[in-house]
């Protein structure tokens, strides 16, 4: 495994790339048991973890520093509890991810809906969760070509993720089904149904709404 590479962003930041998803993931979970002093947010993505700072407290060169310090040992992300999601799996590409695994439309939906879910990380547009640890039975490609328009509320399957759309947006997931649960909704508190370290567990349901 390579060591972290650990990049400046301004008098604000320090962005960590990493090996892959595994590393980026422990390592926000080992910086968030660490606390470091200054430290005010976490961005972990696929390869990389964002660190923001408090400039007024610490700095990136004493953030680099307390990074490379850190134990080697492996941190769990905090739970951050359990969303189900009710879903009616009526998708356009249920049968395509059907082929492409050797399953049933039966079987992916349970394949889908049997094991929990984790939120690795937030991207792609506000609210949208890359969701991990699922079944490695629906591992499948993004399509060959894109759509330009996905309703909002549609579920779907692109590499190891699953993940909810959740507002009309183009993209070039598998959609399996569709749910009417907000995952954004700028109404609420917290506007991010879905946050890094919650577990996702999907229902299926005959009707939405």
């Amino acid at each position: 495994m390579s060591p972290p590479r650990l990049l400046p962003c301004g008098r604000e930041a320090v962005l960590v790339e990493v090996d892959g998803l595994d590393a980026a993931l422990a390592l926000s979970a080992a910086l968030r048991t660490a606390a470091l002093p200054g430290v005010v947010d976490l961005v972990p993505a696929a390869r990389t973890v964002l660190v923001r700072l408090d400039p007024d407290t610490t700095s990136p060169d004493a953030v680099r520093a307390a990074i490379a310090r850190l134990p080697a040992d492996r941190h769990d992300a905090p739970d951050q509890g359990v969303v189900e999601i009710p879903v009616r799996y009526d998708g356009p590409d249920l049968a395509e991810v059907a082929t492409r695994t050797g399953l049933s439309t039966d079987e992916v939906v349970a394949a889908h809906t049997g094991t929990p879910w984790t939120v690795a990380f937030a991207g792609f547009a506000p609210g949208f969760a890359y969701l991990t640890g699922g079944d490695l039975r629906l591992e499948v490609p993004r399509r060959d070509t894109p759509r330009t328009r996905i309703p909002g509320g549609s579920v779907g399957l692109a590499g190891r993720f699953s993940g909810v759309y959740p507002a009309d947006s183009p993209g070039g997931w598998q959609l399996v089904g569709r749910t009417d649960v907000r995952v954004w909704d700028l109404d609420r508190p917290r506007p991010a149904l879905l946050v890094p370290g919650m577990r996702v567990r999907f229902r299926a349901v005959t009707e939405c709404g």
